[in-house]
């Protein structure tokens, strides 16, 4: 007795519990309704809604006359929904003739407008299915009663549409990338386009740390406005892709990305070589993207073949890097041997880019980095391989400030160890100043240390508002080499701005002041002017740049602690010892442009033979202590040599979206030492080429 009197006290919560789901079930549902159903009780509703349907099919239903003469006997089965606006759609049929079903649906879409189901008091889709016999008969007798088949509450509604809203949102055409936080891809043809409109007098932008952000650029040149003043008017798909937007473009509300195929494909001829022609055939792809307003993210790769003018092959394979691989090209990368006489190069370059918040912006990638408002940079250029960094980039007031940091590779046999190229690394800081309207003034420094006593990345350079210097000083004698900087720029007006640089490496009052030429005042200086709409012609710009570095500049008594990366200059590409003069004119009308560049310049280099292997200077991988004297060191010592560089290029834009560029060019280079040894020897070529570029970055050639 005791045993039965727990038990049926267990059961009753258990009982009371299932009963109050069934009454919550049933006050939380409530099936479609019919207007003639209205006056039904809840209970009733249902049984209401089934029979309404059912009688509504009974006497609209036309047999089909095959049905009829084949006297068929069977079924018709039809899935269908009422959704939230109380209107059916039919969403399945099956019978044995196709007519049968062509008559379900017809004679569902004849069904009224109803009240919806109901579910919590929110209106929901409800879908039923019911089996009618064929030939019809009465609702009464119908065997098969419509079956609800699915109750879809709120939340199952708005999820199951999740993508449908996603796909009606969707647009498949972006701007997006204008006012995002990407970099501008760094050229300098490009950013000619706009570098009157960043540079005129009273504006509070920063131009001297580059690739510059779209977001920055757009406050002074209206990017969307200027590729919509050269659009082609075509109309077909194909059309549009190949003249005017990306290949592939999506933006939704908090999203966009682009993808497009990237191209280098030239042909040429070199007087001077002893081969047929020249080429390069560079096939790629980059994508890009942002989400939200404040990230953005680009990744590009690209895969190459090349056989380049006889000189700049000789000088790919002068930095050869330890292993097989026969040459480094200059700016690209590794590259292996391919077929007899040319090269195959991989690079792949990317970057995520953050603002957390409006005067803040984060970077962390693998690419380029250029500081200067010339055509070189003796601070930090982009005539090295790509590498990795991680940039700050803070502005407010008049000020913006940026710390870059970069992982290097030194890459001679010398250095190598278990087969691993020696890495080491470079901590910059440059502050730029916008003292007033026309005057801008910026503060430089850097210093290049690598992993002495196992101290890696030393978290002393770290700290992105210290003075590296000291820094350098406090770690020891041989732990880093820093470099200090000048930056100055003065517009003369909307048209016109001079622009300089300073670069010192050592400095010794004693020897400054001295008048004997001591190899320690290391030290460099540009000196530059431009000048747009030239001559009240509209889109042409002129500049004008001359470039000196005395001997030993960026090298250091510790060889791997010099200011290079993979066997190239993080500076100037001729390394130091060097003067130069620079002419250059960049005119674009509609989707035309011209470039025309003249270099003039003296450099010094070594002899590197058995009677001299001394180091005059220009090579800044070369201990400096291996010099033949302390005085009287001067620009050209060593082998001094005359440089001419001249290039003329003219070409179509075919895509502004892409920079894709049909063009040709004649360059002329003459290189005449004087004196000749088995590395340094005379050299005059002229190099044609045509060909389909993709103009993504900055390429030298004028070596």
């Amino acid at each position: 007795m005791k045993s039965l009197l727990v038990i049926l006290l267990l059961a009753c919560p258990i009982l009371q519990y299932a009963q109050n789901q069934q009454i919550q079930q049933h006050f939380s549902e409530k099936p479609p309704v019919f207007k003639d159903c209205e006056a039904s009780t809840l209970d009733n509703l249902q049984s209401c809604f089934d029979e309404t349907v059912y009688n509504f099919v009974y006497h609209a239903f036309q047999m089909p006359e095959e049905v009829v003469q084949d006297q068929y006997k069977g079924e018709l089965i039809v899935l269908f929904e009422v959704d939230k606006s109380g209107a059916f759609k039919v969403l399945y049929t099956d019978a044995m003739y196709q007519s049968l079903q062509d008559e379900a649906r017809r004679v569902f879409n004849l069904l009224p407008n109803i009240k919806p189901a109901l579910y919590n008091g929110n209106p929901v889709f409800k879908q039923y299915s019911v089996k009618i016999q064929i030939p019809l008969v009465a609702y009464q007798q119908q065997t098969e009663p419509i079956a609800t088949v699915a109750a879809i509450n709120p939340i199952e509604d708005r999820v199951k549409n999740e993508l449908d809203s996603i796909n009606k949102s969707v647009k498949f055409n972006t701007k997006r990338q204008f006012k995002s936080t990407l970099n501008i891809p760094f050229s300098h043809s490009y950013y000619a386009k706009f570098d009157r409109n960043i540079n005129l007098v009273g504006t509070n932008s920063h131009t001297g740390s580059k690739p510059l952000l779209y977001s920055d650029v757009s406050n002074y040149y209206d990017f969307e406005a200027e590729e919509a003043l050269t659009k082609k008017d075509v109309s077909t798909w194909l059309g549009r892709k190949f003249w005017n937007d990306h290949l592939v473009e999506v933006e939704g509300e908090n999203y966009w990305f682009t993808a497009d195929p990237i191209f280098d494909l030239q042909v040429g001829k070199d007087t001077e070589a002893d081969f047929n022609y020249t080429y390069n055939n560079t096939r790629g792809v980059n994508f890009q993207g942002g989400l939200g307003k404040n990230f953005s993210f680009s990744t590009s790769f690209y895969e190459s073949q090349g056989r380049f003018a006889q000189y700049y092959n000789e000088y790919a394979e002068s930095l050869q890097a330890w292993g097989p691989d026969p040459a480094i090209i200059p700016g690209r990368g590794i590259a292996k041997a391919y077929k007899t006489d040319a090269y195959d190069y991989p690079v792949a370059e990317a970057y995520m880019s953050y603002s957390p918040a409006k005067f803040l912006n984060v970077q962390f990638g693998h690419g380029k980095n250029f500081i200067g408002d010339g055509y070189r940079s003796l601070l930090l250029s982009d005539v090295s391989i790509p590498s990795p960094f991680l940039k700050l980039n803070v502005s407010f007031w008049k000020l913006k400030y940026t710390s870059t940091w970069l992982w290097l590779k030194d890459v001679r046999d010398e250095v190598v160890e278990d087969k691993t190229y020696l890495t080491k690394y470079m901590s910059n800081h440059y502050l730029s100043l916008n003292v007033t309207k026309r005057l801008n003034i910026g503060l430089f420094e850097s210093v290049v240390w690598r992993n002495t006593n196992d101290r890696g990345f030393d978290v002393n350079y770290l700290n992105p508002i210290i003075f590296l210097r000291a820094i350098e000083f406090e770690t020891g004698q041989g732990a880093g080499n820093a470099l200090l900087g000048l930056t100055s720029k003065y517009k003369l007006n909307d048209n016109m701005n001079l622009y300089g640089q300073f670069i010192l490496d050592e400095f010794s009052l004693d020897d400054v002041t001295g008048g004997d030429k001591s190899w320690k005042n290391k030290y460099g200086f540009q000196i530059g002017y431009k000048y747009y709409n030239a001559f009240k012609v509209d889109n042409l710009m002129l500049q004008a740049e001359y470039n000196q570095v005395r001997p030993y500049t960026y090298s250091h008594n510790t060889i791997t602690l010099n200011y290079g990366n993979y066997n190239q200059s993080m500076a100037h590409l001729w390394g130091a010892n060097f003067r130069e003069f620079i002419l250059i004119g960049r005119y674009n009308y509609k989707r035309w442009f011209a470039d025309a560049k003249l270099i003039v310049g003296v450099r010094g280099l070594d002899y590197d033979t058995d009677e001299d292997s001394y180091s005059y200077g220009g090579d800044i991988y070369k201990d400096y202590n291996d010099r033949p004297y302390d005085t009287n060191v001067k620009i050209g010592q060593g082998i001094k040599t005359k440089t001419v560089n001249a290039e003329l290029q003219a070409g179509y834009l075919i895509n502004p979206a892409t920079n894709l560029k049909l063009f040709t060019n004649i360059s002329y280079r003459n290189f005449d030492p004087d004196a000749i040894t088995s590395t340094t020897f005379q050299s005059n070529t002229v190099w044609f080429n045509v060909g389909l570029r993709s103009d993504l970055f900055n390429w030298y050639f004028d070596l």
